[in-house]
């Protein structure tokens, strides 16, 4: 009998404990459904601050552009997308445009604000594992026609940009008129041609897989600058041959990995072709293949764009430059978006009426005490005439007397 009581009392004390753990389930689904059915309100955003914050907690996905605005305040809200009191749906697009306050043309013209200015687009080669005192020749040079640099002079070209107010810029963005740098800044563009494994020389991969990058490679340097410099943009055009960066066992996770991290990557053609000297069949062969590797290793996220090999020909009109720009090939046709000589000088703004991206000059990357369009004597010439930033991508700024200049365009034009 004490037994059988002692189980009723047992079972009794079960069933009230369940019983208690069934009313907190039901109390924890209510408050939590009554939570989700809480809708949440995109509230009317004020200033840049809270564009951050709010965009940042339901991940929303911004598209900001700024407007000079004479009536609100610099870094205020002048409009978004989604309206004040609609819901928020975590994921989801949202165009914000933010102030930069009164326009002032005497602060533009003060600050030599020129959208019309020349940019430099750098060509380099190989980075040489030497140091310049034991290449024999003039400043980081290590050959005597200065196509290859030292780690060491590559650092500091990266680091003079720098202090001269040169930020990169994408070549792919520059030839398309989309020129975002911030204000009282210039945009400079860097390439590099043959796919040197010195580019991206791979040691090895880490325990995941991943490639390890040679810290005085080309990009091992530029991912260094990176970290240095976190507040602008590392970019780089690398124009490659048919060895893509002669690392057969590596080659394709290059690629993916520099396409992953900011780099763009063009054609050379297959096997460094002189086009002036060679036939029309070998310049479409050659391009052709280029292209169909970058296809078949990165479909659709290579950059259409030829470096010239030689910088040949030398004009448009030679016979061959019809098919450095397009053709069809043993079934296959393509279309190059721009070409790049081997050149001497910095190129005019992509606004610019004289502006030609399937001919576009280069700037040597090389020591020649100032001599012979060097570096120093790029950067010199420059000084006078170099594109400067209003720091708003989708407005033009130019000076008054160069607006006979200027082509056609769809931006906003502002003058001073």
């Amino acid at each position: 009998m004490k037994r059988k009581k002692r189980k009723l009392k047992i079972g009794k004390i079960i069933s009230i404990f369940l019983f208690i753990i069934l009313i907190l389930v039901l109390v924890y689904f209510l408050l939590n459904k009554e939570k989700s059915l809480k809708k949440e309100l995109m509230p009317k955003l004020s200033d840049i601050t809270e564009v951050n914050t709010i965009t940042t907690k339901y991940e929303l996905k911004a598209n900001i552009t700024y407007e000079y605005n004479d009536e609100i305040e610099k870094d205020k809200v002048i409009s978004q997308s989604i309206k004040e009191g609609s819901e928020i749906t975590k994921g989801s697009n949202i165009d914000i445009v933010i102030s930069l306050g009164k326009l002032d043309k005497e602060k533009l013209a003060s600050d030599n604000i020129n959208e019309l200015g020349k940019v430099p687009i750098m060509m380099y080669h190989g980075i040489r594992e030497k140091t310049a005192s034991s290449t024999g020749t003039t400043g980081g040079n290590v050959d005597k026609d200065g196509y290859n640099r030292t780690p060491e002079a590559f650092r500091e070209d990266l680091e003079f940009y720098y202090e001269k107010g040169y930020r990169m810029v994408r070549l792919e963005d520059y030839i398309h008129g989309n020129v975002d740098v911030e204000y009282g800044k210039s945009p400079i563009i860097l390439t590099f041609d043959d796919g040197n494994e010195d580019n991206i020389r791979v040691t090895g991969l880490d325990e995941d897989g991943n490639i390890i990058i040679d810290k005085n490679s080309a990009i091992g340097i530029l991912e260094e600058f990176k970290k240095k410099h976190p507040d602008v943009p590392v970019t780089a055009t690398f124009f490659v041959n048919g060895g893509i960066f002669n690392q057969e066992k590596y080659n394709e996770k290059i690629v993916k990995w520099m396409i992953e991290n900011g780099y763009d990557i063009g054609n050379h053609t297959q096997t460094h072709l002189d086009i002036k000297k060679a036939t029309s069949d070998e310049v479409q062969k050659e391009i052709v293949y280029v292209y169909n590797k970058l296809e078949e290793l990165i479909p659709g996220k290579y950059v259409k764009i030829i470096a010239l090999p030689f910088g040949s020909p030398y004009t448009k009109e030679h016979e061959n430059y019809k098919y450095v720009l397009s053709s069809t090939y043993d079934g296959k046709t393509y279309e190059t978006e721009a070409a790049l000589r081997v050149g001497w000088e910095p190129e005019v703004s992509p606004y610019d009426k004289n502006f030609d991206k399937t001919f576009l000059k280069r700037c040597r990357a090389y020591d020649n005490n100032g001599k012979d369009f060097d570096i120093e004597m790029v950067f010199n010439m420059l000084e006078k005439n170099k594109y400067i930033s209003d720091g708003d991508p989708n407005t033009i700024v130019i000076k008054e007397t160069d607006e006979s200049k200027l082509e056609a365009t769809d931006k906003k034009v502002i003058t001073y």
